[in-house]
């Protein structure tokens, strides 16, 4: 009786001359059960029954794997004219099966290269990423573009920023479904249009059956985004990054959208990554969140953990910036201070001391790692974080000094994007701690 390890992992069991139909009993209970709690023990109990234990516990062990993507050390650099562009700078997370990370940051702190970097999809000349991405044990970044292709959509799927820029404007919304379930099922046309039709209803666009025959500016901002959804489940992938899914949609159909990718996960037993820069988006919505800034994660922890004790600044200058509808009319909404950082010439140290109301002269020098906190799977980049009796110090220190971003901050000044006066000011706060 001899059950093979390629056989035992494919996705197609296909059992060794002489192999027992209980060995592929235990195949399909196995591959059915692997992302269900419990599933390790009652597979080995089952292989007990059957007297493969000596085989099919070690293939099983290493089947099993709890994390559903592990990334390392993750970087992506753009060589251009004016230099190297850093935009994603050490990246590492990893990410169970079923759950949901949100990955918050402004528009250019790296959120959409590093989900590209992940799907191998920063396919340009001058783009180099480096580090290690293990989706269910295997490694990405060695894959050839043809086996990547063979990945995308039935393994791991995008539904992208832009759903007008995305979909093909001159190619109907059923072709742009069938061709991708043909190619990835190897199903007839029929049988393709049918799936289509059901997925259209399933994302509860009305009229699935006329819609199909649509071009996409036929179509509603929000009822493309549906298409695109549904384009990105059709082969029902394990992971499924969805990149900022509701920019430029008004909020009822925001609500709709995401209402509609939870529900979608929920059904599917889905892994799911979503991408914005609204922290009030995945208040809800996700399990755990990783704040990024200038292509590093800066913070990452549980959703409740994070939102009851954040520890980094700009998580805390995020969190402030979000509109509160309990505030009375035309009251100034609050700002971060300053504009992100040059990622060709980065400033020293940590890379958002130029913004920081608790900016003090070690910040300016040395690059703080991310570290654990006390409590919690909670983890962030800090030397004086939110909460601690350090940051209160260098809050009140800052204030008598009269540093523009802690003046700003604690709404003594407007908050604006100019930063000309920001890095001289750290460095009077250095000189004069210096002075001390």
């Amino acid at each position: 009786m001899v059950v093979t390890a390629t056989w035992f992992s494919g996705l197609t069991p296909t059992p060794s001359d002489g192999t027992p139909p209980e060995a592929a009993n235990l195949m399909h209970t196995a591959q059915a059960a692997r992302t269900e709690p419990g599933c390790y023990d009652r597979c080995c109990n089952i292989a007990t029954e059957l007297t493969f234990v000596t085989l099919c516990v070690p293939i099983l062990a290493t089947m099993y794997e709890p994390d559903l993507l592990v990334v390392n050390d993750l970087r992506t650099y753009f060589d251009v004219d004016a230099g190297v562009v850093k935009a994603v700078d050490g990246v590492s997370l990893s990410l169970p099966r079923g759950r949901t990370l949100g990955i918050v940051g402004e528009s250019g702190s790296g959120k959409t290269v590093l989900s590209r970097s992940i799907m191998r999809l920063n396919t340009s000349a001058n783009a180099t990423t480096t580090g290690s991405v293990r989706y269910q044990g295997e490694e990405l970044l060695d894959k050839s573009p043809a086996e990547m292709r063979d990945i995308w959509g039935e393994e791991i799927a995008m539904v992208f920023q832009n759903p007008m820029t995305s979909l093909n404007p001159v190619v109907r919304i059923g072709r742009q479904l069938t061709e991708h379930v043909e190619h990835h099922l190897g199903v007839s046309g029929r049988e393709a249009k049918e799936q289509a039709i059901r997925l259209l209803r399933s994302v509860r666009i009305p009229e699935p059956d006329r819609r199909f025959n649509n071009y996409p500016h036929e179509l509603s901002g929000g009822m493309r985004q549906r298409v695109c959804i549904a384009i990105a489940l059709a082969c029902s992938p394990k992971l499924l990054f969805a990149d900022e899914p509701t920019t430029a949609l008004d909020v009822t159909v925001q609500h709709q959208i995401l209402n509609l990718l939870a529900h979608q996960q929920r059904d599917r037993n889905m892994t799911m990554v979503l991408v914005t820069h609204d922290l009030g988006v995945v208040a809800g919505r996700t399990d755990d969140i990783a704040v990024m800034y200038a292509g590093r994660i800066v913070e990452k922890a549980p959703t409740q953990v994070l939102f009851q004790s954040l520890r980094h600044p700009y998580t805390e200058a995020l969190l402030r910036a979000i509109p509160k509808v309990d505030q009375p009319k035309h009251t100034r909404l609050s700002a971060i201070v300053g504009r992100p950082p040059d990622l060709i010439n980065p400033p020293t140290g940590c890379k958002f001391s130029p913004r920081c109301p608790y900016v003090q002269p070690r910040c300016l020098e040395e690059e703080p790692p991310l570290m654990p906190a006390p409590t919690g799977n909670h983890s962030f980049a800090c030397w004086y974080p939110v909460g601690s009796s350090e940051a209160k110090h260098a809050w009140e220190e800052n204030l008598a000094y009269g540093v523009t971003q802690t003046l700003a901050a604690a709404g003594e000044i407007e908050a604006t994007e100019e930063t000309d006066d920001l890095e001289t000011t750290a460095a009077v706060l250095a000189l004069e701690t210096a002075d001390d």
